[in-house]
């Protein structure tokens, strides 16, 4: 931890450490405030949430900014997706694979009217189209990650000196949005529609979460070696998606590592014999709980950090039109949630459970939208085909989407 010309900059160790802390304030939080468990508010989000404003606080009365380096917690993105891809059997994915065209052809279109919606209300402030853009699919679809790509190629080519700040205030206050949209939505369609997730194959014992455990299962004893292995498992995926990583890098195709593990873990579950003789003595880990465990540690800790460590003070000279391009988005997003995607996906409990992660990826990130799933499916039953769709469509797809048209709409507006 170094303190230097007034920041305060907080070390990866540090940083997880405090993290964790966030995620278990969360917890406390929901246990005693009936609303965020009755509307499926992730731990993370309540906690990370009020961090972030006490930081904002500390700013506002010392002038000093806390900053942290987040280093482990990408690692533990990785981790999450490896855990997602090991849970994928080729039954769910064959299954998925009319659901998941469709919420890919729902997604492309919403993107369309993203950036329209977000080129409407710039213009309605005389504010160039561009600005406009970056409030809508560079910034929300895209997140921190693309609005750091394009913003400087924006600012440059089109005169928005201000497209950095811009994009990064968009896209903070649509994961914010994003963290508490999903949960109110699915159950709002749950309850609406009387929706249960569709019965296990066996009825003997309650069937494994993809992510967590539900309460039922919390009592469960997960045995040391059980959680080693899960821990053996996840990295071999890592070793080789990091492997494929650099291979689709030599070809010309740059993609997030948590992209290829996600992929290496679905081949490997899929591919390898289940009687294959193991070194831990067990078979391979899918739908474990001991996955499911090490899932909810990662995510939850991986958002309790994002969410904390948003510095909100650099926002507030942007509130204004952001706040306006925002409220069309956010409305936008729960029109087409609740109107198009949901009666499309089937009007089932999977297209609920689908419904809360798609708010997650229209508006803030993937692992918005995998803790927004998380939340409902927790609490109301297991949804893994939303789990497998979900993830290949906001975390390969939309950025091959993106790519085409962020140039596209810049040019022709």
């Amino acid at each position: 931890m170094e303190f230097q010309d007034g920041i305060l900059q907080i070390d990866s160790f540090l940083a997880v450490t405090i993290g964790i802390i966030v995620l278990f304030v969360g917890k406390r939080l929901n246990e005693k405030i009936g609303f965020l468990r009755e509307f499926s508010i992730p731990e993370p989000v309540t906690g990370g949430l009020l961090f972030s404003i006490l930081f904002g606080l500390l700013y506002l009365a010392s002038g000093v900014e806390v900053e942290f380096v987040l280093r482990a917690r990408d690692i533990l993105l990785v981790y999450f997706f490896t855990t997602i891809g090991i849970n994928a059997s080729a039954r769910d994915l064959l299954a998925g694979g009319r659901p998941l065209l469709i919420l890919l052809a729902i997604t492309i279109t919403f993107m369309v009217a993203q950036n329209l919606t977000g080129i409407s209300v710039a213009m309605l402030f005389d504010l160039p189209a561009a600005v406009g853009v970056i409030g809508g699919t560079v910034s929300l679809i895209g997140g921190h990650g693309t609005t750091i790509a394009w913003a400087p190629n924006i600012a440059e080519t089109y005169g928005i000196p201000n497209a950095m700040e811009i994009g990064i205030a968009s896209a903070t206050f649509g994961l914010i949005l994003a963290s508490i949209m999903g949960g109110p939505i699915a159950k709002f369609l749950i309850k609406r529609h009387q929706l249960t997730p569709a019965a296990p194959a066996s009825t003997a014992t309650e069937e494994i979460q993809d992510v967590g455990l539900s309460e039922k299962q919390r009592d469960a004893v997960i045995g040391h070696l059980d959680f080693l292995g899960a821990i053996l498992a996840i990295h071999v995926c890592i070793v080789i998606g990091f492997l494929l990583n650099e291979a689709i890098a030599d070809l010309g195709l740059k993609l997030p590592l948590f992209v290829t593990c996600l992929f290496a873990g679905i081949l490997i579950t899929n591919l390898v014999p289940r009687n294959l003789p193991s070194l831990t003595g067990n078979t391979w880990p899918t739908r474990s709980p001991a996955v499911a465990l090490i899932a909810d540690i990662a995510l939850g800790t991986f958002l309790a950090m994002s969410l904390m460590s948003m510095q909100l003070w650099t926002l507030v000279d942007l509130a204004g039109p952001i706040m306006a391009i925002l409220a069309a988005q956010f409305t936008l997003a729960v029109f087409v949630t609740i109107f198009v995607l949901f009666p499309l996906m089937g009007r089932n409990y999977d297209a609920a459970v689908v419904a809360a992660g798609f708010g997650g990826v229209t508006l803030g990130s993937t692992p918005t939208a995998m803790a927004n799933m998380a939340a409902v499916t927790q609490r109301f039953g297991v949804s893994h085909r939303a789990f497998i769709i979900v993830p290949l469509v906001s975390a390969f797809f939309i950025d091959l989407a993106n790519a085409i048209m962020i140039p596209f709409f810049l040019r022709t507006f």
